[in-house]
């Protein structure tokens, strides 16, 4: 609370104070001549390059051009227009004329002309004007030297020191303007250009939450099968059914393994004698007890379980049929 209180009570004079050092700054501004040249020493041809300079001089009382710092905030602004190479872009895609970069440019001039502020294109896909935008900055916070002048011949890549501009620079570009006129309202001139991706709406989180609450108090039904997945089952159970001996060939090769097996389990001797009929019956008895009898569900979820699976009932039948021989 403070601090806030003591920022009260000096707010109206540090307001004042930077309104004046900004219409100092402005008047003092000398665009930069040669960078060979030394730095001239008469104090009647000051300039921007060092910002530590006195502020009180006979200056304070020349009057400002028209239409500047018209809304004097006090504060040193730095407008940056980024991504000017989509410029050719504009022009190729969506019939943008050079008309229409110098409306733009002169609508955003006339808005720095009346904050006092600089103007900065820059284009970090292409480096342009980036590291003068840095130096810049350094030169307005920390009064290090800037010897760049005012570069406005590229349309991608205009540079505006605070304090170089006019009104009258500004009308140079009202002489390309042949379909609109400098005071039109913006968007009546310069239309946004539609985007090209299908935009989604997402749906709101708590109707989310409320809906998956309302489904679960109601009791919802388990989670539908994927269609891939039922398809992928649906072949592994196809390719368990085939290794099971589904072909008829098979059947009496199986049914002579199984029993077989039934004969040593119980440890009573095989009976040479018996018939192919009788060993076929038994057998399909024994499976059709098997069958009924409850087992556990395999899980053919698992491909590689199948597989096992289906390698074990192909070592069967191939032990079948040497039992045969």
């Amino acid at each position: 609370m403070g601090h806030t209180g003591s920022a009260t009570v000096l707010g109206n004079k540090e307001k004042l104070q930077s309104k004046k050092q900004k219409v100092q700054n402005w008047v003092r501004y000398t665009e930069p001549g040669d960078e060979l040249e030394p730095t001239a020493s008469s104090p009647m041809k000051r300039s921007s390059r060092n910002l530590s300079d006195e502020l009180d001089s006979d200056e304070d009382d020349n009057p400002l051009p028209d239409g500047v710092l018209t809304r004097n905030l006090g504060l040193d602004i730095v407008v940056v227009v980024t991504k000017t190479d989509y410029m050719s872009t504009l022009e190729k895609e969506h019939d943008y004329r050079d008309e229409h970069f110098d409306f733009m440019q002169q609508w955003i001039r006339r808005f720095c002309l009346q904050h006092g502020a600089a103007l900065f294109y820059t284009s970090a896909k292409e480096d342009k004007n980036c590291d003068l935008l840095y130096k810049y900055l350094t030169h307005r916070i920390y009064g290090l030297p800037f010897r760049t002048p005012a570069l406005i011949v590229e349309k991608d890549a205009v540079l505006i020191p605070a304090g170089w501009d006019s009104l009258k620079k500004i009308c140079i570009l009202y002489e390309n303007m042949q379909t609109c006129k400098p005071d039109d309202y913006y968007r009546d001139v310069i239309v946004q250009p539609a985007s090209r991706k299908a935009e989604i709406t997402a749906e709101d989180e708590q109707t989310f939450l409320q809906r998956q609450l309302t489904a679960l108090q109601a009791g919802a039904a388990p989670r539908a099968e994927s269609p891939l997945r039922t398809a992928h089952r649906s072949a592994q159970l196809d390719g368990a059914k085939t290794a099971l001996g589904g072909s008829p060939g098979n059947e009496g090769v199986l049914a002579n393994f199984f029993n077989s097996l039934l004969y040593k389990k119980s440890g009573s001797p095989a009976r040479p004698d018996a018939s192919p009929l009788a060993a076929r019956s038994d057998a399909a008895a024994e499976l059709d007890r098997l069958t009924r009898a409850k087992r556990p569900q395999l899980d053919l979820n698992s491909s590689e379980r199948a597989a096992h699976l289906c390698r074990g009932y192909m070592g069967y039948g191939t032990a079948a049929s040497v039992l045969n021989q």
